[in-house]
């Protein structure tokens, strides 16, 4: 069962990687709309996750500090968009839309939360690096903390900013700066254009240095092929494992489209999620002294959370539930 939820941890990194690479492309065709039309966007992808995978192939202080680099830049874009654009709802009344009203049905709301799946987790994925961290006991649980919160914080404010400002914002595939806009004008939709490329940017550059990772410690404890724990001689880094990882993305990218590769990637980590809820029960059988947290009415909440994964995963189309049970059959 921990092989299986590795590899289906390894998919969701894949998938999720792939929606933000699709994503990127999306977004560059603000300044560039020939980045969209192929063979220029798979031109735009190698070089997008190619000039990522030299990056930490060669250290993973490199890649640390470009995904740090990253980060405190597209929270600044983040910032200046959600300050412009509470600030237009308040004083300029002109700008304010009512998003128009559309029947939901259940598998809607399905629909909507299986993406939220794929918006608030990964989270987890920060620990893949916790080997080479100074103090992983101390530091990790304050940094998954922080980051929930943060993230929570960002993306209702962002959310509200958008369905405030632009009308039919369901009907765009860029959002952000179409609504931008509207409240900045050209240069402001520019500015936050160019600030979702450095967000995803960073977002990839982070998936990057931790994702190999992952198939590194499996390949390390013997669970898969132990090429995949190779390390390089000069860099010290598990460059089959990036390199494998980089092929892979690629594929993901290329074939598939944002909205498929956002599912798959929330639908594996039903599966991985799940499997978690189902281990509590042994868990508990297994560890009955030790002194730690007990969930309250742990029997109940596992029941229930399985039935409420179980329709979420029932969201997913063949095509996607298909890779999911073939890389699932192909670790049996």
């Amino acid at each position: 069962m921990a092989i299986q939820i590795g590899w289906l941890a390894w998919l969701s990194r894949i998938a999720a990687a792939s929606s933000a690479a699709d994503l990127f492309v999306s977004y560059l065709a603000q300044f560039f709309p020939i980045a969209e039309v192929s063979p220029a966007r798979e031109l735009v992808l190698a070089l997008l996750i190619g000039s990522l995978a030299i990056v930490n192939y060669r250290g993973v202080s490199q890649g640390a500090r470009l995904s740090n680099l990253f980060t405190v830049a597209k929270l600044l874009v983040l910032a200046l968009f959600i300050c412009g654009g509470f600030l237009a709802i308040l004083f300029r009344p002109e700008i304010r839309v009512d998003q128009p009203v559309l029947p939901i049905s259940a598998a809607d709301w399905f629909d909507a939360i299986l993406l939220m799946t794929f918006a608030y987790g990964g989270f987890e994925a920060a620990l893949f690096v916790s080997g080479e961290t100074r103090n992983s006991r101390k530091d990790a649980p304050v940094a998954l903390l922080v980051a929930l919160i943060t993230a929570t914080i960002l993306y209702v404010s962002v959310q509200y900013v958008v369905l405030k400002t632009l009308p039919n914002a369901a009907s765009t595939t860029t959002p952000a700066a179409d609504a931008a806009r509207r409240f900045l004008g050209p240069a402001g939709a520019s500015l936050l254009a160019a600030g979702v490329l450095i967000s995803i940017y960073g977002y990839l550059s982070a998936n990057m240095l931790h994702t190999p990772r992952l198939t590194f410690a499996m390949g390390e404890q013997g669970d898969v092929p132990a090429v995949l724990a190779a390390i390089h001689a000069r860099f010290r880094t598990p460059y089959v494992s990036i390199v494998i990882f980089t092929v892979m993305l690629m594929i993901f990218a290329t074939t598939g489209n944002y909205r498929w590769n956002v599912t798959l990637s929330a639908v594996s980590r039903l599966f991985i999620y799940g499997s978690i809820v189902a281990a509590l029960p042994v868990l508990r059988r297994k560890s009955s002294s030790v002194n730690a947290f007990r969930l309250p009415h742990a029997t109940l909440m596992v029941t229930l959370a399985l039935a409420f994964i179980f329709v979420l995963v029932t969201r997913m189309d063949t095509r996607g539930f298909g890779v999911v049970a073939g890389r699932s059959h192909s670790q049996a």
